[in-house]
Protein backbone atom coordinates (compact mmCIF):
# COMPACT_ATOMS: atom_id res chain seq x y z
CA UNK A 1 0.00 0.00 0.00
CA UNK A 2 1.34 3.41 -0.97
CA UNK A 3 1.05 6.66 0.98
CA UNK A 4 -1.43 8.02 -1.57
CA UNK A 5 -3.72 5.02 -0.89
CA UNK A 6 -3.50 5.62 2.87
CA UNK A 7 -4.52 9.27 2.37
CA UNK A 8 -7.36 8.51 -0.06
CA UNK A 9 -8.70 5.80 2.31
CA UNK A 10 -8.46 8.29 5.15
CA UNK A 11 -10.45 10.90 3.22
CA UNK A 12 -13.16 8.34 2.42
CA UNK A 13 -13.41 7.16 6.02
CA UNK A 14 -13.55 10.73 7.36
CA UNK A 15 -16.32 11.53 4.87
CA UNK A 16 -18.19 8.47 6.15
CA UNK A 17 -17.78 9.71 9.74
CA UNK A 18 -19.28 13.06 8.77
CA UNK A 19 -22.11 11.24 6.96
CA UNK A 20 -22.87 9.24 10.11
CA UNK A 21 -22.79 12.46 12.16
CA UNK A 22 -25.24 14.14 9.75
CA UNK A 23 -27.50 11.09 10.03
CA UNK A 24 -27.40 11.34 13.84
CA UNK A 25 -28.27 15.04 13.63
CA UNK A 26 -31.42 14.33 11.62
CA UNK A 27 -32.71 12.27 14.56
CA UNK A 28 -32.44 15.26 16.91
CA UNK A 29 -35.67 17.17 16.42
CA UNK A 30 -35.82 20.90 16.13
CA UNK A 31 -39.53 21.44 16.74
CA UNK A 32 -40.31 21.20 13.04
CA UNK A 33 -41.76 17.99 11.71
CA UNK A 34 -39.69 15.73 9.48
CA UNK A 35 -40.43 12.22 8.21
CA UNK A 36 -36.75 11.40 8.87
CA UNK A 37 -37.52 11.69 12.59
CA UNK A 38 -39.59 8.49 12.45
CA UNK A 39 -37.12 6.44 10.38
CA UNK A 40 -35.54 4.93 13.50
CA UNK A 41 -38.92 3.62 14.79
CA UNK A 42 -39.21 -0.17 14.50
CA UNK A 43 -42.63 -1.81 14.07
CA UNK A 44 -43.63 -5.43 14.75
CA UNK A 45 -44.62 -6.75 11.32
CA UNK A 46 -45.79 -10.38 11.49
CA UNK A 47 -43.21 -11.29 14.13
CA UNK A 48 -40.19 -9.35 12.87
CA UNK A 49 -39.14 -5.79 13.65
CA UNK A 50 -38.95 -3.58 10.53
CA UNK A 51 -38.44 0.17 10.04
CA UNK A 52 -41.64 2.21 9.97
CA UNK A 53 -40.90 3.39 6.42
CA UNK A 54 -41.28 -0.24 5.19
CA UNK A 55 -44.88 -0.61 6.42
CA UNK A 56 -46.27 2.90 5.93
CA UNK A 57 -46.00 6.05 3.87
CA UNK A 58 -44.50 8.97 5.82
CA UNK A 59 -45.26 12.55 4.78
CA UNK A 60 -45.78 16.04 6.16
CA UNK A 61 -49.27 17.44 6.73
CA UNK A 62 -47.90 20.81 7.83
CA UNK A 63 -44.72 22.19 9.42
CA UNK A 64 -45.53 20.61 12.79
CA UNK A 65 -47.31 17.36 11.87
CA UNK A 66 -46.11 14.14 10.25
CA UNK A 67 -48.71 11.83 8.73
CA UNK A 68 -48.27 8.06 8.70
CA UNK A 69 -50.41 6.14 6.20
CA UNK A 70 -50.16 2.34 6.84
CA UNK A 71 -50.14 0.18 3.74
CA UNK A 72 -52.23 -2.52 5.46
CA UNK A 73 -55.45 -1.94 7.39
CA UNK A 74 -54.46 -3.86 10.55
CA UNK A 75 -51.11 -2.13 11.07
CA UNK A 76 -52.46 1.19 12.41
CA UNK A 77 -52.59 0.17 16.08
CA UNK A 78 -49.12 -1.46 15.95
CA UNK A 79 -47.60 1.62 14.29
CA UNK A 80 -49.25 3.94 16.81
CA UNK A 81 -47.92 1.82 19.70
CA UNK A 82 -44.38 1.71 18.22
CA UNK A 83 -44.28 5.51 17.83
CA UNK A 84 -45.62 6.06 21.36
CA UNK A 85 -43.08 3.60 22.87
CA UNK A 86 -40.11 5.02 20.96
CA UNK A 87 -37.88 7.37 22.96
CA UNK A 88 -38.85 10.32 20.77
CA UNK A 89 -41.50 11.67 23.15
CA UNK A 90 -44.24 11.75 20.50
CA UNK A 91 -47.97 11.16 20.96
CA UNK A 92 -49.63 9.93 17.73
CA UNK A 93 -53.38 10.08 17.17
CA UNK A 94 -55.46 7.99 14.77
CA UNK A 95 -57.97 9.44 12.34
CA UNK A 96 -59.36 6.45 10.49
CA UNK A 97 -56.53 4.99 8.40
CA UNK A 98 -54.31 8.05 8.88
CA UNK A 99 -52.07 8.47 11.91
CA UNK A 100 -51.15 12.07 12.77
CA UNK A 101 -47.93 12.68 14.74
CA UNK A 102 -47.85 16.29 16.02
CA UNK A 103 -44.50 17.71 17.12
CA UNK A 104 -44.79 19.15 20.63
CA UNK A 105 -43.65 22.72 21.20
CA UNK A 106 -40.24 22.72 22.84
CA UNK A 107 -39.45 24.64 26.00
CA UNK A 108 -36.30 26.72 26.42
CA UNK A 109 -34.90 24.10 28.82
CA UNK A 110 -35.49 21.29 26.29
CA UNK A 111 -33.79 23.34 23.56
CA UNK A 112 -30.71 23.75 25.77
CA UNK A 113 -30.65 19.99 26.46
CA UNK A 114 -30.79 19.31 22.73
CA UNK A 115 -27.89 21.69 22.03
CA UNK A 116 -25.83 19.78 24.61
CA UNK A 117 -26.77 16.55 22.85
CA UNK A 118 -25.69 18.03 19.50
CA UNK A 119 -22.32 19.06 21.00
CA UNK A 120 -21.82 15.54 22.42
CA UNK A 121 -22.60 13.98 19.04
CA UNK A 122 -20.17 16.42 17.43
CA UNK A 123 -17.46 15.55 19.93
CA UNK A 124 -17.99 11.86 19.13
CA UNK A 125 -17.56 12.59 15.41
CA UNK A 126 -14.37 14.58 16.11
CA UNK A 127 -12.96 11.71 18.19
CA UNK A 128 -13.69 9.30 15.34
CA UNK A 129 -11.90 11.62 12.89
CA UNK A 130 -8.89 11.97 15.21
CA UNK A 131 -8.72 8.18 15.60
CA UNK A 132 -8.68 7.85 11.81
CA UNK A 133 -5.83 10.40 11.69
CA UNK A 134 -3.86 8.36 14.24
CA UNK A 135 -4.40 5.14 12.28
CA UNK A 136 -3.30 6.80 9.03
CA UNK A 137 -0.14 8.22 10.66
CA UNK A 138 0.68 4.76 12.05
CA UNK A 139 0.18 3.22 8.60
CA UNK A 140 2.61 5.76 7.10
CA UNK A 141 5.16 5.10 9.87
CA UNK A 142 4.89 1.39 9.11
CA UNK A 143 5.60 2.07 5.42
CA UNK A 144 8.72 4.05 6.42
CA UNK A 145 9.79 1.28 8.82
CA UNK A 146 9.36 -1.31 6.05
CA UNK A 147 11.42 0.98 3.78
CA UNK A 148 8.54 1.42 1.31
CA UNK A 149 8.59 5.20 1.82
CA UNK A 150 11.19 7.78 2.83
CA UNK A 151 11.14 9.97 5.95
CA UNK A 152 10.59 13.01 3.72
CA UNK A 153 7.48 11.31 2.33
CA UNK A 154 6.39 10.66 5.92
CA UNK A 155 6.70 14.35 6.87
CA UNK A 156 4.77 15.44 3.76
CA UNK A 157 2.05 12.85 4.30
CA UNK A 158 1.67 13.78 7.97
CA UNK A 159 1.09 17.39 6.90
CA UNK A 160 -1.47 16.23 4.30
CA UNK A 161 -3.20 14.02 6.88
CA UNK A 162 -3.37 16.93 9.33
CA UNK A 163 -4.89 19.20 6.64
CA UNK A 164 -7.53 16.56 5.92
CA UNK A 165 -8.24 16.22 9.64
CA UNK A 166 -8.53 19.98 10.11
CA UNK A 167 -10.90 20.27 7.13
CA UNK A 168 -13.20 17.51 8.40
CA UNK A 169 -13.23 18.81 11.98
CA UNK A 170 -14.11 22.28 10.65
CA UNK A 171 -17.01 20.66 8.77
CA UNK A 172 -18.22 19.00 12.00
CA UNK A 173 -17.98 22.37 13.81
CA UNK A 174 -19.97 24.03 11.02
CA UNK A 175 -22.69 21.36 11.26
CA UNK A 176 -22.86 21.75 15.06
CA UNK A 177 -23.30 25.54 14.82
CA UNK A 178 -25.94 25.14 12.11
CA UNK A 179 -27.95 22.56 14.09
CA UNK A 180 -27.72 24.59 17.32
CA UNK A 181 -29.04 27.66 15.52
CA UNK A 182 -31.85 25.50 14.10
CA UNK A 183 -32.77 24.19 17.55
CA UNK A 184 -32.67 27.57 19.31
CA UNK A 185 -34.81 29.28 16.63
CA UNK A 186 -38.32 29.70 18.01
Amino acid sequence: MAISEVISNLDTKMDQSIGAFKNNLTKIRTGRASPALLESVQVDYYGSMVPLSQVANLSLLDSRTVSVQPWEKGMGAKIEKAIRESDLGLNPSSMGDLIRVPMPVMSEERRRELTKLVRNEGEGAKVAIRNLRRDANEAVKKLVKDKLASEDDQKRSEADIQRLTDRHIAEVDRLIVSKEADIMAV
